[in-house]
């Protein structure tokens, strides 16, 4: 089942605060990068696939503009691997 308008701004709302990408050891959230509509739309579209799948499938779609935005990296690449357990466990909880 597709998640309502509202449950989707919640669970962008949830990634922008708990989330983050890591850079050379700083830690930046998903909400102040302006990273958290876009992976909520990705997971929320993913749901049905299950918290662990949805989870890697849109971080994988989730393209990071580098370098003026010359370049992208899917934000897989920038999410350290604890923070993936982080982002299941939220979708466990929203599925």
């Amino acid at each position: 089942m597709p998640l309502s308008a509202s449950a989707i701004r919640d669970l962008q709302e949830q990634i922008a605060d708990r989330i983050y990408i890591q850079i050379a050891g700083w830690h930046l959230y998903l909400g102040d990068a302006g990273l958290a509509e876009a992976l909520a739309i990705e997971c929320a579209a993913r749901l049905d696939q299950g918290a662990g799948v949805c989870a890697r499938q849109a971080l994988e779609a989730v393209q990071v503009p580098i370098g003026g935005g010359g370049s992208r990296l899917p934000l897989a690449r920038l999410v350290p691997a604890g923070q993936l357990q982080d982002l299941e466990d939220l979708l466990a909880s929203h599925s």
